[in-house]
């Protein structure tokens, strides 16, 4: 699973690599410790435009379906496996046509050993962003009837089986992508969905080889904590 990660660099210059065509100005600022219904930046395909616009938008942690009574149902739905995003009605239609990219400076994990459950923060060797995938959703407060705006946007970040370094640490990991694989799971236009799905499910093992790891202070696990010094490593004295 993946329940809490970090954006440390401003989201324009997180998603460089993708190439955005508009950055909304109200994303998010840096945080140590993003949690399940908080605000992250998300880069998603608009298919209103010909060709679709690229854009970088804040978004809500936690799938909200469009047929969802109210938004409740997100915090239960922040990951979505991707063993079950095919068949299940939550994330099928999201899957066909609004999929997007979830970049993030790192993320943290929990192992679990004779002591307690020990947190990781997991990230690229080179310091550098690391891109998740991920599906999104508009859903409309029926409630919002002072002019406010109603529409709401959400996503959810697929994982799949950990193996290698990553699996000794927790058994699920997100999907990791490279830019490439990002392009096509980007793409609103394409119909080979299941394709672009099994090459990411693929690639995502030897992306997950080149992350380095390290033990943190147990202060992450508060949602209250966010400070750069969460992903400091713990020192053993």
């Amino acid at each position: 699973m993946c329940g809490r990660f970090v954006v440390a660099k401003p989201g324009a210059e997180l998603v460089g690599v993708l190439r955005a065509d508009i950055v909304n100005e109200a994303l998010p600022a840096p945080s140590y410790n993003i949690a399940p219904t908080s605000l992250a930046a998300i880069v998603l395909d608009s298919v209103k435009t010909e060709p679709p616009t690229r854009r970088v938008e804040p978004a809500r942690w936690g799938l909200v379906p469009a047929w969802a009574k109210d938004p409740s149902i997100g915090s239960r739905a922040f990951n979505a496996r991707v063993e079950e995003i095919e068949t299940k009605p939550m994330f099928r239609g999201a899957l066909e046509k609004r999929r997007a990219i979830v970049p993030a400076s790192g993320y943290y994990e929990w192992k679990t050993t004779a002591a307690g459950k020990t947190p990781h923060y997991i990230h690229p060797s080179d310091e550098g962003s690391m891109f998740f995938a991920g599906l999104y959703e508009w859903w409309k407060n029926p409630a919002a009837t002072d002019g406010t705006n109603p529409w709401m946007l959400s996503f959810t970040i697929l994982t799949r089986s950990a193996i290698g370094t990553l699996g000794s640490i927790h058994d699920r990991m997100p999907l990791f992508v490279d830019a490439d694989v990002a392009e096509a799971w980007l793409d609103p236009t394409i119909d080979n969905v299941g394709d672009i799905l099994d090459a990411a499910v693929d690639a995502a093992p030897d992306l997950a080889e080149t992350l380095d790891n390290h033990i943190v202070a147990s202060a992450v696990g508060n949602v209250r904590n966010n400070s750069p010094e969460l992903i400091e490593p713990v020192t053993f004295e």
